[in-house]
């Protein structure tokens, strides 16, 4: 099993509003594009300053159910219109479990 973990940090223009409508628009990755047997992503507990924004983690059966998310599409759009908007970082890997 692979898993994909991504640690987003968001621009400071970026409202509250825009940073929970591009969660929910990542949230729906499962039913729009698939592939991965677990999913999970939210917003940062807020425990210690200097922590990123938001995080991923997903997994996937192999590294070839990756490739074709990672490749999809549908995920690429929502990156491109929710997610590089107001991206100040991102930090991502991929590893066997």
């Amino acid at each position: 099993m692979l898993r994909h973990v991504v640690v987003f940090t968001w621009s400071d223009d970026a409202d509250e509003e825009r940073r929970a409508a591009t969660l929910a628009e990542l949230s729906r990755l499962p039913e729009t594009v698939g592939g991965m047997t677990s999913f999970a992503i939210g917003p940062d507990a807020g425990l210690r300053a200097g922590n990123a924004d938001a995080a991923l983690v997903a997994d996937f059966p192999d590294a070839d159910a990756w490739r074709r998310y990672a490749e999809d599409p549908v995920h690429l759009q929502v990156i491109a219109d929710h997610v590089t908007p107001i991206l100040a970082a991102r930090s991502a890997v991929q590893y066997e479990v």
